[in-house]
């Protein structure tokens, strides 16, 4: 009997580096299973027999709980890296998992750790992809990348997770099973970046284009620890609106932000940052709300009625004013 792999990860960044990462490492016949960032109850997409194996990455153990044991229970080995909230793990002899969920890391670094390195400028690229920018220029220091390649890197890491943000895949340019496929022709990073056939120049110029249209965007409710921008339902809306809230945050470290964006007449789908000097709380905030979850530093609900919206900014403000 034939037993069959299932590679299941997050269509951002850090997910596709991640598995960038092991696939290079450890070349396998699998199949992959995606989607836009928002889409992390993956595990519902697979039926896997018994004798089966699994590799989850980037995906939250708390989403997927229910499907994870009943893999296990048909008698899958599992292996589960990623850094958000994991609930309770489940317990098992078939499941191997490495869950870190410290602000300052992601599933690329883990990998990275396991691999001891070997494919480091993929790693690099998953933690700015992350927003993790001081972690990923350290890391980039210590191999002595100079200032214009982590620019390089910085970006490419940046056009990969925009690319993961839509609410369904045809608001995509590229479905990210198609593009890690894509990339994983490429050992470097860098022969990425230069190469005219490789994603990177459709992602660069559709990037461009997406976010010219938030450059003068001002913010719709402004507190003393947060500001909360709106965005209309539109389709460059939801590709922009992780890259646009990751650059909010990182030009006012000192504040949360909030992106609302509409997604119908009576309800937003809302991105959080935590301010970038404390970085902690946003999951909390969020999980207060059904269709609420996330890491420490970023989160979000996938929705919320736009009458909350004003108590929901202030929930944030009041949250930073007195943590």
């Amino acid at each position: 009997m034939k037993y069959q792999h299932y590679d299941v990860f997050n269509g951002d960044a850090d997910g596709i580096c991640a598995l960038l990462q092991l696939r290079l490492d450890s070349p396998r016949n699998s199949t992959l299973i995606s989607g836009v960032k928002r889409d992390n109850q993956l595990l519902k997409k697979i039926s896997p027999q018994p004798g089966d194996t699994v590799t989850c990455l980037d995906i939250s153990m708390a989403k997927n709980t229910t499907e994870l044991i009943n893999i296990l229970n048909v008698g899958c080995d599992v292996f589960y890296v990623d850094h958000h909230n994991p609930g309770d793990i489940p317990t098992s002899g078939k499941l191997k998992a490495i869950i870190n969920t410290e602000a300052n890391t992601c599933t690329s670094l883990m990998i990275n750790e396991i691999l001891d390195n070997r494919y480091i400028e993929w790693a690099i690229v998953g933690a700015y992809g992350d927003n993790l920018i001081n972690v990923a220029d350290k890391l980039a220091n210590s191999i002595g990348l100079n200032k214009e390649q982590k620019k390089q890197l910085n970006e490419l890491g940046v056009l990969i997770n925009y690319n993961g943000y839509g609410s369904m895949l045809s608001d995509l340019h590229f479905d990210p099973v198609i593009l890690f496929k894509t990339l994983l022709n490429y050992k470097s990073p860098f022969d990425v970046l230069s190469s005219d056939i490789s994603p990177y120049p459709a992602l660069k110029q559709g990037y461009k284009l997406d976010f010219s249209h938030v450059e003068n965007i001002k913010p719709e409710i402004i507190g003393n620890k947060s500001e909360c921008y709106v965005l209309p339902n539109e389709t460059w809306s939801r590709r922009v609106v992780g890259v646009f809230s990751n650059t909010l945050a990182n030009n006012n470290p000192c504040k949360a932000h909030i992106v609302a964006l509409e997604i119908d007449e009576e309800h937003y789908q809302i991105s959080l940052r935590a301010p970038l000097n404390k970085k902690y709380g946003a999951s909390d905030i969020c999980s207060q709300y059904p269709s609420g979850g996330g890491r420490s530093s970023a989160a979000g609900i996938n929705r919320l009625h736009k009458s909350e919206l004003v108590n929901f900014s202030k929930k944030v403000n009041e949250y930073y004013t007195v943590n």
